[in-house]
């Protein structure tokens, strides 16, 4: 929360810029936003909205700007955290991201993206035993989302542990029968 007080100006420029955002009027949406951003510097609603929006317009650099200013902040969420560790995998900073999603992990233990990003963060780091335990807790929280059935198995194959990767491809046979195929492609297995 900003050192100003919220009052009807800012609460007028929140709906207005959600009014455009709902429309989809980003550019007008943006430039809302950072009037509300001018007018209260410390506030974490408009840093986020602004992170959002330059998210949005493909600024991901200045995005990772406002989300690292967002993370400093007292009321700093998991999500922030979350999303900046996105942004910095997308970006390539990947022992950025990994601190990131450990740190949205520490605020929400449950948070399955942030498991899921951190096990992607992992792969590319080559921390496979780390990467195993972060996606199979993704898929513990998240268990009818292949995404991370589909990198854990891909990651058996690579360890040569294709037991391992055939009794996920007969999971997914059960709740995603598209992505058990493409895995039964990528790897030669069948189930």
């Amino acid at each position: 929360m900003s050192v100003k007080k919220r009052g009807l100006i800012w609460y007028q420029l929140k709906w207005r810029a959600t009014f455009y955002t709902v429309l989809g009027l980003k550019v007008q949406a943006m430039e809302v936003f950072e009037e509300l951003y001018r007018l209260y510097p410390d506030d974490d609603y408009a840093i986020a909205s602004l992170a959002f929006m330059k998210t949005e317009m493909g600024d991901k650099v200045g995005a990772i700007a406002d989300y690292n200013r967002l993370v400093q902040s007292a009321n700093v969420t998991a999500a922030h955290w979350y999303n900046l560790g996105f942004l910095q995998e997308e970006m390539g900073q990947v022992e950025s991201a990994e601190y990131s999603f450990r740190q949205a992990i520490k605020l929400n233990e449950k948070l399955d993206e942030a498991w899921y990003g951190l096990g992607l963060a992992l792969i590319q780091l080559q921390r496979f035993d780390e990467a195993i335990k972060a996606l199979k807790k993704n898929t513990q929280l998240q268990p009818m989302s292949p995404y991370a059935w589909y990198q854990l198995a891909r990651l058996y194959v690579e360890r040569e542990q294709p037991d391992e990767a055939t009794k996920i491809i007969s999971h997914l046979k059960n709740f995603e029968p598209k992505f058990a195929r493409q895995l039964e492609r990528e790897t030669g297995l069948t189930v």
